[in-house]
C-alpha cells in the first residue's frame, strides 16, 4: 500500500475486508492516494480480531467469502458494543434486491455492486465518514451536557439531582446485596457569619476547598461526594459499615482541619470546622431512602446540638 501523497493528510482509518486480492489492492491504492489510512485482511475471522485490536472508522466489506461470509462479519460487529457503531459498506458482485436488503438489516449502511466506479466508492466512503464523525461529536457532546447536568456549577462536585439519582441506584444494591450503604451529612460550623465576615467570595472559595476534600476522602470509586444544598454537603458509600463511615467522617474532619481557613466569626474554634451526621442501613422492605435521608439529617442536627465540630452516628 502506497503512503498519503506529499502535503495530504489521513482523513480516516478504513479497512478493506476482501477475499480477492486484485480488488483488495485496487480498493486499498485509491484510498491510500486520497489521504486515508486503509488497512487490508482477506477473511472475517482475521477482520474481527483486528476489529477488536484497533476499531477503525468504516469497513468495506465484501460479502463471498469462505469460512464466514460478510453477512456474518456484520452480524458480529454488530453484535458487540465495542464495534456496532462502525458504518460497515457492503461491496458485493451480488445484485438481487433481496441481497441488499439482507445487508441493511443486519447493519450496513450502504452497499456497493461491483463491478464499481471509483468515484462512486470515494465519495461514499467519504459520505459515511463525514456522518461517522458527526455521530462521534454528536455523541461527545451530548455527554458532556449529561456530564454539567449531574454536576454542581460552583464546586464541581455531584450536585442534588445526582446525589437523589445515586442514592436510588445504590439503595437498589444494597437491597439485593444485603450489604450496608451509608450516608454522611456534613455542614460548615457558622457558615453565615463566615460569609458575612469574609465576603461572598472568599465564601465561595471556601465551598470549592470543602468540596475538594469531600472529593478527597471519597476515594474508592463507587463513593459519591456531593453538594447537598448551600453549606451542606454529602458523601454516599455503598459496602460501608458504621465503622468504616465513621472513620472517613473522622478523615474528612482532619482534612478540614489541615486546610486552616481561619473563622475569626466561629464560636467554636479559629479555623473551620464541620458538623457531621452519619446513618447507616442495610436496605430492605421496611425502611426507605427518604428515611436514611431523615436519619442523617438528624444525626446532623444531633451533632450541632452537643458543640458542633463533632461526628454523631446512628443505625438505621
Amino acid at each position: 500500500m502506497s503512503p498519503p501523497t506529499e502535503g495530504s493528510t489521513v482523513k480516516g482509518d478504513v479497512m478493506i475486508v476482501d477475499d480477492t486480492l486484485p480488488n483488495l489492492r485496487l480498493l486499498s491504492t485509491m484510498l491510500t492516494e486520497k489521504g486515508y489510512k486503509v488497512r487490508g485482511v482477506t477473511n472475517g475471522e482475521t477482520a474481527l480480531t483486528a476489529v477488536s485490536f484497533a476499531p477503525p472508522d468504516l469497513i468495506l466489506l465484501d460479502i463471498s467469502m469462505p469460512d464466514m461470509d460478510g453477512y456474518e462479519v456484520c452480524r458480529r460487529l454488530k453484535a458487540n458494543e465495542q464495534t456496532k457503531q462502525i458504518p460497515v459498506i457492503f461491496i458485493s458482485a451480488m445484485n438481487e434486491v433481496l441481497d441488499k436488503v439482507r445487508a441493511f438489516a443486519i447493519g450496513g449502511v450502504d452497499y456497493i455492486t461491483k463491478p464499481y466506479h471509483v468515484e462512486e466508492v470515494l465519495m461514499r466512503v467519504k459520505t459515511h465518514l463525514t456522518l461517522r464523525h458527526l455521530q462521534v461529536e454528536l455523541e461527545q457532546a451530548n455527554a458532556e451536557l449529561r456530564r454539567l447536568v449531574t454536576l454542581d456549577g460552583l464546586t464541581q462536585i455531584a450536585n442534588r439531582r445526582r446525589f437523589d439519582e445515586y442514592l436510588s441506584q445504590e439503595w437498589l444494591r444494597s437491597a439485593r446485596e444485603q450489604q450496608p450503604l451509608s450516608l454522611i451529612f456534613c455542614d460548615i460550623d457558622y457558615f453565615k457569619p463566615y460569609n458575612d465576615t469574609y465576603g461572598h467570595q472568599t465564601g465561595d472559595d471556601c465551598l470549592r476547598r470543602v468540596a475538594q476534600a469531600l472529593e478527597k476522602v471519597a476515594h474508592r470509586p463507587a463513593d459519591l461526594a456531593a453538594r447537598y444544598g448551600g453549606e451542606e454537603f454529602a458523601l454516599i458509600l455503598p459496602n460501608t459499615p458504621l465503622s468504616g463511615a465513621e472513620q472517613v467522617g473522622q478523615s474528612l474532619q482532619t482534612h478540614i482541619a489541615d486546610l486552616r481557613i481561619e473563622h475569626s466569626a466561629s464560636q467554636i474554634s479559629p479555623y473551620l470546622t464541620l458538623s457531621v451526621g452519619i446513618a447507616v442501613t442495610v436496605a430492605n422492605a421496611n425502611n426507605t431512602p427518604e428515611h436514611l435521608l431523615k436519619r442523617a439529617d438528624q444525626a446532623l442536627y444531633q451533632a450541632k446540638d452537643k458543640g458542633r465540630n463533632c461526628i454523631v452516628c446512628v443505625e438505621v
